[in-house]
């Protein structure tokens, strides 16, 4: 927390920074009502006019989301116009003297050789145009250039190029934070697609057999599997949301298990027990199934007795609490650290490492799997699900 605090600090500092030149240009004598100092006034107007302008380069550097942001940019800098460019050319501008694109966009490829920003007379042919001067500041994401932002004011000044520089680090950094977002979302989809293929082609093989089997001897019970089938397959292949609710995920763990217990029969019981208030509690997706499936697997193989699972969530206050039970053969602890460090091969334990990597990015490393097991003993594994976590919903 403290790093957070200390990063939050760093970021801010630009923004301060830039601050004094607004402040010299928008800070008036203290009325009577006034609380504070005129600088104090401008520090607090700048850092509320960069809270409004970051969430829309937060998704990225577009027309939409540059314009979107732009008057807040200029107001920062106190400057008459204000343009935000891409690699090649002028996504939005904001104030006066838009005629000068042309001359702005020659500038860009120095800028991306470079990587620095510079200051320049503005050529104009138009006697009334009050524009003179001009700062390109680079906008830069993992040292690569992908655009500039571009002062413009009526005369030549020291304090605008540094705070249009300073300001131009500040939108670089929620671009940066922009593209950790894309990649995290990226990394996200990848996991699930590694649950999806990890969805065993003997499960699919054996369940079809078994749905087979039922054809000619019980149509019905065919019928109601098969169907069965299909809506599982048909969750676990969705194309849309990160998340889903704990109703949505223990009715496709209950499909998953009519079709396994219609190939075991009465080797395999299965427990539920599930409060009603968490059923909409949001999760990952495919975040409890591979965890039951663990189950299924680890409590049958080897056992020649029954095997019994046990599935609860239950409502622990700000948090729901998810326990996933079986009597099976158990792992030994050092294995099963292996396993959660992805260190016991890509055909063991995925569904596991993959499951409590996903929770500790989602709500933190204070949320990774608990899990309970010692050969011979079976496994209970815990899920701690927050009620509430920003971000964090259904769709």
């Amino acid at each position: 927390m403290n790093g957070f605090l200390a990063g939050m600090f760093a970021a801010a500092l630009p923004l301060v920074a830039a601050g004094f030149w607004a402040g010299r240009r928008t800070a008036r004598p203290q009325g009577l009502g006034d609380l504070g100092t005129p600088v104090e006034h401008a520090t607090f107007q700048t850092l509320h006019t960069a809270s409004v302008a970051a969430p829309p380069l937060r998704a990225g550097l577009t027309p939409d989301t540059a314009r979107r942001a732009a008057r807040g940019l200029r107001t920062l800098l106190g400057t008459d116009a204000l343009c935000l460019t891409d690699g090649s050319s002028v996504l939005t501008w904001d104030g006066a003297g838009e005629h000068h694109s042309a001359e702005i966009l020659q500038r860009l490829g120095r800028i991306r050789e470079t990587g620095r920003g510079e200051a320049f007379r503005i050529r104009c042919d138009d006697d009334g145009c009050a524009l003179h001067w001009a700062v390109v500041a680079p906008l830069t994401v993992d040292d690569r250039v992908l655009g500039a932002l571009v002062a413009c004011a009526p005369r030549e000044s020291a304090v605008l190029a540094r705070a249009a520089g300073e300001v131009a680090r500040w939108v670089s950094v929620q671009l940066e934070l922009a593209d950790l977002d894309r990649s995290r979302t990226r990394l996200i989809e990848a996991e699930i697609k590694a649950l999806r293929a990890q969805i065993s082609p003997h499960f699919v093989f054996n369940s079809l057999a078994v749905i087979a089997s039922f054809v000619r001897t019980d149509p019905d019970r065919a019928r109601e599997l098969l169907l069965e089938f299909a809506d599982f397959t048909r969750y676990s292949f969705r194309r849309h949301g990160d998340f889903t609710t704990l109703a949505d995920e223990l009715h496709a763990i209950d499909q998953y298990l009519a079709l396994v217990r219609a190939r075991f029969g009465e080797r395999l019981s299965v427990t539920l027990q599930i409060a009603p208030e968490v059923l909409p509690v949001a999760l990952p997706f495919l975040c409890l199934q591979p965890l039951v499936e663990n189950a299924v697997k680890h409590g049958l193989e080897g056992k020649a007795d029954k095997s019994h699972i046990s599935i609860t969530a239950q409502d622990a206050g700000s948090e729901a609490l998810v326990v996933i039970e079986d009597n099976g053969v158990g792992m030994e602890p050092d294995r099963l650290r292996r396993i959660l460090a992805g260190e016991a091969g890509p055909s063991t334990g995925i569904g596991l490492s993959n499951v409590d990597d996903r929770l500790r990015q989602v709500y933190g490393d204070g949320y990774g799997l608990v899990i309970e097991t010692a050969v011979g003993a079976g496994m209970k594994i815990t899920v701690r699900l927050p009620k509430y976590q920003p971000g964090v919903h259904s769709p």
